[in-house]
C-alpha cells in the first residue's frame, strides 16, 4: 500500500503543501475551516507524519528516554506506567532502558539517548540512589543535563543542581513507624537495604527520628541492614526470631524484604500480626495480594510518573521549574499489622 503523504493530503485538501505544514506544526495561522477540512482528511486518509520530517521542521523527535535499574522490580513498572500515560496524553513515545542495575550501561543509554537526540530523559534509580556518588559519574549526567532537558526521580546527585522529582521517604517511614508505635508497640526492628544506597540512609535516620521522638530506644541488634529482596526479607527474619530477645513488630526497606519476613516468621510458626507485625514501604502491586495484605506506605508510584513527565515537559519548554517537586507519601494500613501480643500470648 502506498504511504500517504503531504502532497496527497494537499491534492486532496486543494491546498499548498505549505498549508498542509501548517497544520502540522502550527507554526502559523489557518482558518478554522481550512484546518478542519485538512484534518478530516488526514483521519480519513489515515496519516501519519513522518517522523524524521517532524524532527527536522520542529526540532523533536517526540522520544522521551527512560533510564531505571530494575524492570523485574514491580515498583519501577508503576512508576513507567505512569510516565507513559501522562507522556501519551502529550503525544510522546519512550526510549526504555533497563540497567540492570549496571553503572556502565547507565552511561552506554545516556549516549545512545545522545545519538538518538531524544527530547528529554528521565532518569531512576542506580547511581542517582547512591549515598556518595563518584564525581565523575556525577560530571557525566551533569553534561548530558546541559544539552538535554533532565530530571531525576526519586534520587539525587549532591551538588549537581539538577532537577528532581521524588516522594519524600523520610515522612514516609516516620509514617510506618508513627503507625506501629500507636499500635502500642515498643520493640522494633528494622530490616533491608544496602548500606551504600541513599534511600537505605534515608530511611534508617527517619526510623531513629520516630523512636527518639516516642522516647523508645533503637536496639542496634534489631537494625539489619542488607539488601531491598525478597530472600533478604527472609533472611534477616530468620536472624530475628534466632534471637532470645525479639522485637513484637518489625519496619522493612521495601514492601519485597516485608514480604520475604512474612513467609519466614510463618513458617516459623508465627502468626502475622497477632505475633508480630510487618510494615512495608513503596505498595506494589503485590502488597494488596499477600495473605496478610500488607500494611505499607505508598510512595504514589504512578503519580510520581505522571509529575515527572509534567516537570520535564517544562524543562524542554524552558518554563521556570522549582529544582525539587515533592510528593507526599500515604500510610495504607491493611492485616499485617496490629496491637503487640501480652506477655503471656507470646509465642517462643
Amino acid at each position: 500500500m502506498k504511504q500517504v503523504t503531504v502532497y496527497d493530503i494537499a491534492e486532496e485538501a486543494q491546498v499548498s503543501v505549505a498549508t498542509v505544514s501548517r497544520v502540522l506544526n502550527g507554526s502559523a495561522p489557518v482558518s478554522a475551516a481550512t484546518r478542519e477540512k485538512i484534518e478530516a482528511i488526514m483521519r480519513k486518509r489515515q496519516f501519519q507524519p513522518n517522523a524524521l520530517a517532524r524532527s527536522l521542521t520542529k526540532k523533536e523527535t517526540g522520544i522521551i528516554g527512560v533510564i531505571l535499574p530494575d524492570i523485574t522490580n514491580p515498583f519501577f513498572p508503576e512508576v513507567f506506567s505512569g510516565i507513559e500515560l501522562e507522556g501519551q496524553e502529550e503525544g510522546y513515545t519512550f526510549f526504555l532502558c533497563n540497567t540492570k542495575g549496571s553503572y556502565e550501561k547507565e552511561s552506554e543509554f545516556l549516549n545512545i539517548m545522545r545519538e538518538k537526540r531524544v527530547d528529554g530523559i528521565l532518569f531512576i534509580g542506580g547511581r542517582i540512589n547512591l549515598k556518595r556518588c563518584d564525581p565523575a559519574m556525577v560530571r557525566e549526567v551533569v553534561e548530558h543535563a546541559e544539552r538535554i532537558p533532565l530530571v531525576l526521580v526519586n534520587g539525587d546527585l549532591k551538588d549537581a543542581g539538577l532537577t528532581r522529582v521524588a516522594t519524600d521517604e523520610y515522612a514516609g517511614t516516620i509514617l510506618a513507624v508513627s503507625h506501629l508505635i500507636e499500635q502500642g508497640h515498643t520493640r522494633i526492628g528494622f530490616i533491608g537495604g544496602e548500606s551504600h544506597m541513599s534511600t537505605t540512609s534515608v530511611k534508617l535516620r527517619a526510623f531513629r527520628s520516630a523512636m527518639k521522638r516516642a522516647d523508645l530506644p533503637v536496639t542496634e541488634k534489631w537494625v539489619l541492614p542488607g539488601s531491598f529482596s525478597v530472600d533478604a526479607g527472609r533472611e534477616h527474619m530468620k536472624r530475628l526470631l534466632e534471637m532470645p530477645e525479639r522485637p513484637t513488630a518489625v519496619c522493612c526497606i521495601n514492601d519485597f524484604t516485608a514480604i520475604g519476613a512474612i513467609k519466614t516468621a510463618v513458617e516459623q510458626g508465627l502468626r502475622v500480626p497477632d505475633d508480630l507485625s510487618i510494615v512495608g514501604f513503596d505498595d506494589i502491586l503485590l502488597a494488596h495480594h499477600v495473605i496478610p495484605e500488607l500494611t505499607t506506605v505508598s510512595q504514589q508510584a504512578g503519580e510520581l510518573g505522571r509529575t515527572a513527565v509534567r516537570v520535564l515537559r517544562q524543562l524542554m519548554n524552558k518554563d521556570k521549574v522549582k529544582k525539587l517537586t515533592s510528593l507526599e507519601p500515604r500510610l495504607i494500613v491493611r492485616q499485617s499489622t496490629s496491637p503487640p501480643p501480652r506477655q503471656g500470648d507470646r509465642r517462643p
